[in-house]
């Protein structure tokens, strides 16, 4: 049987890596982060689940260490990459016999880089999808084994698309696992047009700009949802907003009321109607059931 090395992170990695685990000979992911005041290090979810499977483990700390950690526990047939987290130096790329396929969560060449689901939502793309690519030098610049494509729902948050797309990616890999293995799949270059980039997502990016459409404010909460959301000043103290739509009608910028038992927020064209908030230090909510105490009038 064909010797694989899976490196993966998030929980999204996780649902690829159950598909294949029985061929996995080790899983790479990052080292274990500190998490809450405590600081109390925290395994990544794909160092959890191979735990439990009983796969060995390595956590390089920097790209430049991964290669010889790689050698260690060689040969592999194959690598297998989903939202790893590092880039893969030349020296690690050539470890396996086969190179490594990555599971992207995107229709490349459009968006290429770190945060490819936030991006589609961020541009309003109607649909997005699945790419099964070999990895090269570049950024996400490798030849595509074969995609598989789906429509963006109105309302689908940056989790709920993941959750979908790393399903989708655990089936498009499964199917295309065994011919690549054999040399029944070639890998097509990527075309030179459409190419995109979408970079990390950075605090920054959290806060709303309410002189912006109402549309553009929801596409940006979607694509921070459900954690950690879009930021807004109430009171001086910041909210974060977990779900809202977009609606017709007008109000002073930053202006919040509740009418028709619905919240609803002035903005630079149209009102978003808030659903869910977090104020701080306190749990997420129905917007209805914060304003109810929150006694403010006006969102910055």
């Amino acid at each position: 049987m064909s010797r694989i090395v899976f490196l993966g992170t998030p929980p999204a990695a996780v649902t690829v890596l159950q598909r294949i685990a029985d061929r996995v000979a080790l899983v790479v992911t990052r080292p274990d982060r500190p998490q809450g005041r405590s600081g109390k290090l925290v395994p990544p979810p794909v160092k959890e689940f191979a735990g439990a499977a009983g796969i060995p483990v390595i956590q390089p700390g920097r790209s430049s260490d991964l290669a010889g950690m790689l050698r260690e526990h060689a040969p592999f047939d194959l690598g297998v990459v989903v939202a790893f987290g590092m880039l893969l130096r030349p020296d690690a790329l050539s470890v396996p016999r086969l190179g490594h396929l990555n599971v992207h969560f995107s229709l490349l060449p459009r968006w290429r880089g770190a945060a490819p689901v936030q991006a589609a939502i961020l541009a309003g793309d109607v649909r997005t999808g699945v790419s099964l690519m070999h990895l090269d030098e570049g950024l996400d610049t490798g030849p595509v084994v074969a995609v598989r494509s789906t429509a963006i729902a109105p309302d689908e948050d940056a989790g709920a698309l993941t959750d979908r797309l790393a399903e989708m990616g655990a089936d498009l890999l499964g199917q295309e696992l065994e011919p690549f293995l054999a040399g029944r799949r070639w890998p097509s270059p990527q075309p030179p047009e459409g190419v995109t980039h979408a970079g990390k997502v950075g605090a920054a990016d959290r806060t709303l700009d309410l002189s912006r459409s109402a549309l553009e404010l929801e596409r940006r909460i979607r694509a921070l949802a459900p954690e950690p959301g879009g930021r807004v000043d109430a009171g001086g103290q910041p909210l974060q907003i977990l779900a809202a739509r977009a609606m017709p009608g007008s109000a002073p910028v930053g202006a919040v009321a509740v009418e028709g038992g619905q919240v609803w927020l002035g903005t630079g064209s149209g009102l978003l109607r808030l659903a869910t908030v977090k104020p701080a230090g306190r749990r997420s909510m129905p917007a209805v059931e914060w304003m109810r105490g929150a006694r403010i009038s006006m969102l910055r």
